[in-house]
């Protein structure tokens, strides 16, 4: 055996030394385990959060910063007369107060289409929309300023129901319709010899995360602005600031801040504009922390439905043919109304073989608070639909409703109701037999008042008590669809044996931060990876920590990156061994030869200058729908099924779900730990639309802006999980046939826990949240 060219120096050297499991206050992750993918890997930044050492972006400052804050509107509509600033620029300790006339660059901004006012000019849309801005040396200053600004509203009545939008005055420029789109195929003029129908609808649900929205920006001497911040994805939120800003993107760097959690409302602007204006304005330093009452003016939510269904079936239970009318308010903004309708569409008839479909979607703009990205993204309002659908099928035809939802299981060669045929795996079938198949847990009936509906409140007697079962499967697409151009980037640098990943891919809870150290470790065979801060100047675009994306994109732009290091290192050795590359492997730190004969430690190897590579990584195209909604639009899709059981108090109208079941189509596991975590916390979020979460709007005002109010699960509302099986059938193209498993947990829990309490109690129940009312006076 020879070690030559490369002698053996040791693994350690002074880019190690030092490394810690703790996160440094740039964002900075230096993990020193040494298990790849697949492994049960604890999260890097999971001990520092649980101690509370970890630094969100609510725990930034700067020397000499200023605080700032919004004015908001209290009207849904309203023409704006006048402002007056005078009061508030005459409160000692304030240092600016800025409206529209002082952006400088575009007014506007939107996610997909820049439709929304940085600061509202003339009109306000939406209760909550920001009028102006303050910056002063004391956050309560700040807060008492801008209530000292005299706006001279004129209200006008607000437009607050999306069936009215399309043939109403329009509230906006760009009209009230978002997107409206028809999905026909097949025969159009097929029926069943058994048809069912309903009329279903969805309350408006927050993502409820945990930390809300904060920010703090720093004026540059070039004229520019450094932006630190918790959002989704860093790159598209700096096109938007540095636009409305009017100066050049590079003058724009942003810095991933720490996130306590996200679901798709960060995705949307909120501050970030408002600081960079504030700062360059004043050319200090200035953070903003919105309150939580705040918050929920200060993103988007999910997307309130109405859903009319119409389904054919023959006298087999075979579907023949779906309709469906599917209206979604997208409040006042456009945000991704357009994407989520889309979805909403695509997926409406659920994952079974429909060989005739008609399905018309409607998304609109009204007076009421703007609505855009959640987990499920379209999928978890459609799901409720054509489950219930299902049941009422099955009671019809009076068969079994799994037996109903196996027959028409789509798979693997079946083609969608937009036309697109499945080529990787989609396991719907087996999904629901494992779900379906685990044995019922024997729940005694407890007089244990903290089992019971209501809980320790006393109010529901166990004798008073009916149970149910009920059942649902879901599916949507994973990453970005029709056409769209999806990428990320990463960049891997190997030097003295340490490897260094850069991806501005943002780590919202998801779990990225493990997963991007398992990589480097799999295709690197290292010890110590680094993961650089998240940022826009040392990286392209990740894309948004959404879709169930950033496993396959970010994880394969990682691993391509990983890969290209790992070529260079083996290139070199081979030439310096006169072997073929392709004899040797990166292991355990060391670069070795197959045939056992030489080998030399990897620091030692790459202690000069170092490897390094940067990479785009894309995902096979896409196509948009054409006029008849047909088309390859997606490039992936992902399944799971719930069965609940739920105990309800008829009279009072309580519910506790006493157990969830679930099987879910994974691709992979690439970490088992994290991955019972998102599908413990999305069965959850499910949980919580089925039976509490709701925005209660009153002719657009928000009565229920508060975590007093507004409910949402805790741990006593929640049973056990029992994950029955995860299926692994690995995906054809994606990095280890992993799918991402974020989203599928949201999207049939809620339609199962629904489908209990109608078992239980024999209600139509043809909405969620289900109220107390819609039990005991149904």
């Amino acid at each position: 055996m020879t070690a030559e060219p490369f002698g053996s120096t040791g693994a350690a050297d002074s880019m190690a030394e030092g490394a810690t499991d703790t996160i440094v206050d740039t964002g900075t992750i230096v993990d020193t385990g040494t298990r790849g993918v697949g492994a049960d890997v604890g999260r890097p930044d999971g001990v520092p959060k649980v101690q509370g050492r970890f630094a969100f972006s609510s725990d930034l400052w700067a020397d000499d910063f200023l605080w700032g804050h919004t004015l908001r509107s209290p009207h849904a509509s309203a023409n704006i007369r006048s402002i007056d600033i005078g009061p508030a620029l005459a409160t000692a300790g304030v240092h600016a107060v800025l409206l529209a006339d002082d952006v400088p660059g575009r007014l506007t901004y939107g996610l997909e289409h820049p439709d929304q006012p940085v600061l509202a000019d003339g009109q306000v849309r939406y209760v909550g929309e920001p009028v102006a801005v303050v910056a002063a040396d004391h956050p309560d200053i700040a807060r008492r300023a801008a209530e000292a600004i005299v706006v001279d509203y004129e209200v006008t009545e607000p437009l607050t129901d999306p069936e009215a939008a399309p043939t109403a005055a329009p509230i906006h420029p760009n009209g009230n319709v978002f997107r409206e789109l028809n999905i026909r195929h097949g025969d159009q003029d097929a029926t069943g010899e058994v048809v069912v129908e309903g009329t279903y609808e969805v309350g408006m649900q927050d993502q409820a995360f945990m930390g809300p929205e904060s920010g703090l920006a720093l004026p540059d001497d070039d004229g520019g602005v450094e932006l630190f911040i918790s959002t989704q994805w860093l790159h598209v939120d700096r096109e938007q600031i540095a636009a409305c800003l009017g100066i050049d993107e590079e003058q724009v760097r942003l810095t991933l801040a720490g996130v306590g959690g996200a679901f798709g409302a960060r995705e949307d602007l909120s501050l970030q504009i408002h600081l960079c204006l504030l700062a360059l304005h004043t050319g200090k330093p200035v953070k903003m922390v919105y309150s939580r009452d705040e918050s929920f003016f200060g993103h988007v939510h999910r997307h309130p439905a109405k859903m009319w269904y119409r389904h054919h079936a023959d006298r087999d239970g075979r579907l023949v043919k779906v309709e469906a009318r599917i209206v979604l308010d997208g409040g006042a903004y456009a945000s991704t109304s357009s994407a989520v309708i889309a979805n909403a569409s695509c997926f409406a008839a659920g994952p079974y073989k429909v060989p005739s479909a008609h399905i018309v979607g409607l998304a609109a703009r009204t007076n009421n608070p703007p609505c855009g990205a959640m987990r499920g993204f379209g999928a978890v309002q459609t799901c409720f639909g054509h489950e219930s659908q299902m049941d009422k099928l099955a009671a019809a035809l009076d068969m079994d409703p799994i037996e109903l939802r196996l027959i028409n299981a789509l798979d693997s060669g079946d083609r969608l109701i937009t036309g697109q045929v499945i080529t990787g795996t989609f396991p719907v079938a087996e999904v629901i037999r494992q779900c379906a198949g685990a044995p019922e847990p024997n729940i005694p009936r407890s007089d244990d008042r903290r089992d019971l509906p209501g809980g320790s409140g006393r109010t529901t007697d166990a004798a008073d008590t009916v149970r149910g079962t009920g059942f649902a499967v879901g599916f949507k697409n994973l990453m970005f669809s029709e056409g769209y151009d999806d990428y990320s980037s990463a960049a891997c640098r190997v030097a003295h044996g340490v490897a260094t990943i850069t991806c501005a891919c943002a780590e919202v809870g998801q779990g990225f931060v493990t997963l991007a150290q398992q990589i480097a470790r799999t295709e690197l065979g290292v010890d110590e990876v680094i993961l650089a801060p998240a940022q826009t100047a040392t990286v392209g675009s990740a894309g948004s920590s959404s879709a169930s994306r950033q496993t396959w994109m970010s994880g394969g732009a990682v691993q391509a990156a990983c890969r290209a290091v790992r070529d260079q290192i083996l290139a070199d050795v081979a030439e310096a061994w006169e072997v073929a590359p392709d004899g040797l492997v990166l292991r355990d730190g060391l670069v070795v030869s197959l045939d056992g004969q030489q080998e030399a430690l990897l620091a030692q190897v790459t202690a000069g200058a170092g490897y390094e590579a940067d990479v785009e990584y894309h995902h096979a195209p896409t196509e948009t729908l054409d006029e008849n909604g047909q088309g390859n639009a997606h490039v992936s899709f992902a399944c799971a099924a719930h069965r609940v059981i739920a105990d309800v108090d008829p009279d009072l109208g309580l519910v506790r779900v006493r157990d969830i079941t679930t099987a879910q189509d994974v691709g992979r596991i690439l970490n088992p730990t994290q991955a019972v975590g998102q599908i413990e916390g999305g069965t959850a979020q499910g949980v919580g639309l089925a039976l509490m979460e709701e925005i209660v709007l009153d002719n657009g005002l928000v009565r229920n802006a508060s975590f007093t109010d507004y409910v949402i699960p805790t741990t006593l509302d929640m049973p056990d999980v029992t994950i029955a099986a995860w299926v692994e059938q690995p995906e054809p193209g994606a990095p280890y046939g992993a799918k991402g498993i974020g989203e599928p947990p949201t999207i049939s829990s809620s339609a199962a826990v629904a489908a209990a309490v109608r078992d239980a109690t024999g209600l139509p129940l043809p909405r969620i949240p289900i109220r107390p009312a819609d039990i005991a006076l149904g």
